[in-house]
């Protein structure tokens, strides 16, 4: 970005919005306490293809605990033996221990005083607790779509919050191998990679502390404790999201992966579908099962969208030379291109075509039958709770209140926020702050919703908005499935 240290009024946009969506969602995070934007103009390319644009310089007041990170600590990195490149600030063990006095002392206060005279072992107890919040804070961002874009060390934060709201986004249709960031060429960031990549930065954290904490005693904390951590946060939080409150039972996990890939193979809404699966009971008779059904899947994907998300991405040319090149010259192949990038790109082919004889009568019939047998399968397991309680309504009542307080109605979906961009470029502030005020309300029906209707900061501006957002893109609820425009949504 040219080293000029200006963020724009998109991203900052972005990032107040969602850092505030995370808060009220439960989710460890930094806040946002203000975007204040001005009429100086910075050139930005945004997808990096040569055509940059004047926008607007915004600054957004971000408010934390603290800001230090993974990768604050290493600046001390000694160099690395292939490249050479070190820290700025190898050798400096003095500055390391005061930082790391510091962290511990100050928002650790509790390992600091049980182990005052055992450096080594306070500074495993310091580990383990990052390492547990970290793995609870993955769990809560896989348990409602959520993606980052870009978890190296620096966007992790050492006191387990979400951190640096760049290219994330929240995910719609499920795709475990959903990627967020434009950029992200490899997936490197994937939804399904997300715990396993946070896993990795603990351990580049690790290596950092060493020679305060031997990394003998930091790998065996991270292998002990980061797993079963993660797996028990994500399996207690499912079990709230699909309402099984009473009982703990081996085959929830199961349960809750069955349900998972019936959502994948339907193309299911990933927010939508926990949230209607509340009004799903244990002795709905035949004919509302089938109104829920209706429901449920007017929730996934149609054939029109379907053909979009799997529209092949490369040149056939160029996708024919990949697998020559892959077969011939495997050494070059690797330089420029990737295995998984090219099947998947083979499988999205194989998917187009089979879409073009797919009729939307084949595939509603088609998602009605795999959703059938996940639901009876739910139902079962919601009769297990009914036979443990002695009063079935309370329980109920009980059940729906959980799943209702652990499955958003409203998120910030990459078309929300775009039409509140666009609206804000043009002058209209309005938007943002309607969606602003649904996501401090993320789990409730919004009745009795005002929007807010402001006069445009520029003269004119009212009407360019407008013109600009076709009526905020013909705008659809705020907890819709998103309209085809948005896949075409690109966020770097």
């Amino acid at each position: 970005r040219q080293a000029d240290g200006r963020k724009v009024l998109r991203s900052s946009i972005r990032e107040f919005l969602c850092s505030e969506a995370m808060f009220h969602l439960g989710i460890p995070t930094t806040r946002a306490g203000t975007c204040v934007t001005s009429d100086s103009r910075v050139v930005r390319d945004i997808f990096y293809d040569g055509n940059p644009k004047n926008e607007r310089c915004t600054v957004v007041l971000r408010i934390a605990s603290t800001f230090i990170r993974f990768g604050s600590f290493e600046i001390f990195k000694p160099p690395d033996e292939y490249t050479g490149r070190k820290g700025p600030s190898v050798n400096r063990n003095d500055i390391r221990i005061q930082m790391l006095d510091y962290v511990i002392s100050t928002f650790y206060p509790e390992i600091q005083e049980a182990y005052s005279d055992n450096s080594v072992q306070r500074n495993a107890a310091f580990f383990k607790e990052i390492t547990k919040r970290t793995a609870r804070l993955v769990a809560e961002w896989q348990c409602v779509g959520f993606c980052h874009g870009v978890l190296n060390t620096d966007n992790m934060s050492i006191v387990g919050l979400t951190i640096d709201y760049g290219p994330f986004g929240f995910m719609d249709r499920y795709d475990p191998e959903h990627v967020c960031n434009g950029s992200d060429n490899t997936g490197r960031y994937a939804y399904n990679k997300q715990p396993e990549i946070c896993k990795w930065n603990l351990g580049k954290l690790a290596e950092a502390l060493v020679p305060e904490l031997p990394l003998e005693i930091s790998q065996l904390i991270l292998e002990e404790e980061y797993d079963a951590e993660f797996e028990k946060h994500y399996l207690q939080k499912m079990r709230k999201k699909l309402g099984l409150i009473q009982l703990e039972l081996e085959e929830d996990s199961k349960l809750v992966s069955e349900l998972l890939e019936t959502m994948h193979l339907t193309a299911g809404d990933f927010t939508n579908i926990f949230y209607l699966l509340s009004s799903f009971s244990v002795d709905i008779d035949p004919s509302k099962f089938e109104d829920f059904l209706e429901e449920l899947t007017s929730q996934c994907a149609s054939v029109e969208e379907l053909k979009v998300a799997f529209k092949p991405q490369m040149d056939p040319r160029q996708l024919s030379m990949m697998l020559m090149l892959a077969q011939s010259n495997p050494q070059l192949f690797a330089l420029i291109g990737t295995k998984a990038n090219i099947n998947k790109e083979l499988e999205r082919i194989e998917q187009s075509s089979k879409l073009q004889q797919l009729t939307a009568d084949d595939l509603l019939s088609r998602n009605k039958r795999h959703w059938k047998e996940w639901l009876e399968k739910y139902r079962v397991r919601l009769q297990k709770e009914v036979e443990s309680v002695g009063n079935a309504a309370a329980w109920n009542t009980d059940r729906v209140k959980v799943m209702n307080s652990n499955n958003p109605k409203y998120i910030l979906r990459n078309y929300i926020a775009q039409n509140a961009i666009e609206a804000a470029e043009n002058g209209d502030f309005s938007e943002v702050r309607n969606v602003l005020k649904l996501l401090e309300h993320p789990f409730q029906e919004a009745e009795g919703f005002q929007e807010v209707k402001e006069d445009a900061e520029e003269e004119g501006a009212t009407a360019t908005a407008a013109v600009c957002s076709q009526e905020t893109r013909n705008r659809q609820s705020y907890c819709s499935k998103p309209p085809l425009w948005a896949s075409e949504l690109c966020v770097t």
